[in-house]
């Protein structure tokens, strides 16, 4: 079997069987789904579902999905995406390393080390001064912050860095609008759908850069797109 055929089945064994007969993607005369089966997709016509086997799971999958007609059908993957360095968490805390779960907006803006690869939202392209605040004590805790280059921000703490800096994770990402209306201080910041950079994130989730690109232009802020995060077992909670 080649590498790339054993790997989309590695991943696809992640996503969770669909809903049966009787279930929510089925109700409507649709074909059963995963992306069918989840509580909380509301007006979106957007999916990014990304599983992972268990909460200790540091590797899982990710699928996209769009809504015609009123039903939903697979628009890409699955793929494999790296995730926190402790797995899922239902109550992700600041640096715990964990993934949070859930259901999130995306935006609303992309950005990148590398010039814009062709997509719909607004893209920043990042340069010296550009940081993310994830300082719990702040009143601006996870935002995007600019500062003159050369001048370390006060909000930032030891073992910050700019956003510039991360050469290889940050050539193109879009933030995961966990815990941003409003941000609870401790909650959480930074959590980013952005490119592998071979290993377990802080609390990211990654993916090949190719298969990152694609999603980034696929997506459009008018369908209201929504990445779920979960379990095999426990994401149709979301």
């Amino acid at each position: 079997m080649r590498p790339a055929t054993a790997c989309l089945l590695a991943a696809a064994a992640l996503v969770p069987a669909a809903s049966g007969a009787g279930g929510p993607a089925a109700a409507g005369g649709c074909a059963p789904s995963l992306a069918g089966s989840l509580r909380s997709t509301g007006s979106a016509s957007q999916l990014i579902v990304v599983v992972g086997a268990d909460r200790a799971s540091t590797e899982g999958s990710l699928m996209l999905w769009r809504r015609a007609g009123g039903c939903w059908a697979a628009a890409g993957g699955p793929w494999r995406v790296r995730l926190g360095r402790n797995g899922l968490s239902d109550h992700h805390r600041e640096g715990d390393g964990t993934t949070p779960t859930g259901a999130y907006g995306l935006g609303p803006v992309v950005y990148g080390l590398d010039p814009d690869p062709g997509v719909r939202y607004p893209y920043h392209r990042l340069v010296c001064g550009d940081w993310w605040d994830e300082n719990p004590a702040t009143a601006d805790y996870n935002t995007f912050q600019h500062v003159p280059c050369g001048a370390r921000p006060s909000f930032a703490r030891p073992g910050d860095y700019g956003l510039w800096l991360s050469k290889r994770a940050y050539r193109h990402f879009i933030p995961i609008r966990y815990n941003d209306d409003p941000a609870v201080p401790g909650r959480g910041s930074a959590i980013f759908l952005h490119d592998d950079w071979g290993s377990p994130t802080h609390g990211c989730v990654t993916l090949a850069p190719a298969h990152l690109t694609a999603v980034l232009r696929w997506l459009r802020p008018a369908a209201g797109p929504l990445i779920v995060i979960g379990t095999k077992a426990e994401i149709v909670r979301f």
